[in-house]
């Protein structure tokens, strides 16, 4: 199964109204980043085992690590959890800039250094939320 047919499954197998929010988040997502790269990770580790919940994944930067090293990863992140529905926005350096720019701007929504997370799409301002991942991508210094 390739990453479409494994993103689409992953929206349809969840209960409504999550399934049509998480399309509709999809859709926003790929507005903002209609050429980028698309990832799914099912939330298991290498041994099978569940550490996460399944993630869609949008567009690539890389990560630097202590060791030199470095890893390709997505930017965006969009995850169906048991309280509602997170957007992650990975890759700013500055984990007060998202609460401090969006929070009171986004609705009901909690905000921490790279996650906004809410009950539903009705408590949110969509077009904030497509600022913060658009900026999120612009600081990160990718539009891909």
């Amino acid at each position: 199964m390739n990453v479409k047919e494994q993103i689409k499954q992953y929206i349809t197998n969840q209960p409504e109204p999550k399934r049509s929010e998480m399309q509709e988040l999809h859709q926003h997502i790929l507005q903002v980043l209609p050429k980028c790269k698309l990832w799914f990770l099912d939330g298991k580790d290498d041994k099978g085992k569940i550490v996460s919940n399944p993630n869609i994944g949008y567009g690539s930067y890389s990560i630097k690590y202590a060791d030199g090293t470095t890893r390709e990863f997505y930017q965006i992140g969009l995850s169906a959890n048991t309280s509602g529905i997170s957007i992650y926005i990975l890759g700013i350096k500055d984990k007060t800039y998202l609460a401090q720019t969006y929070e009171k701007k986004l609705g009901k929504a909690s905000v921490t250094g790279y996650c906004i997370k809410f009950k539903t799409i009705k408590d949110i301002n969509i077009d904030i939320l497509q600022a913060a991942v658009q900026d999120g991508v612009e600081i990160t210094g990718k539009s891909n």
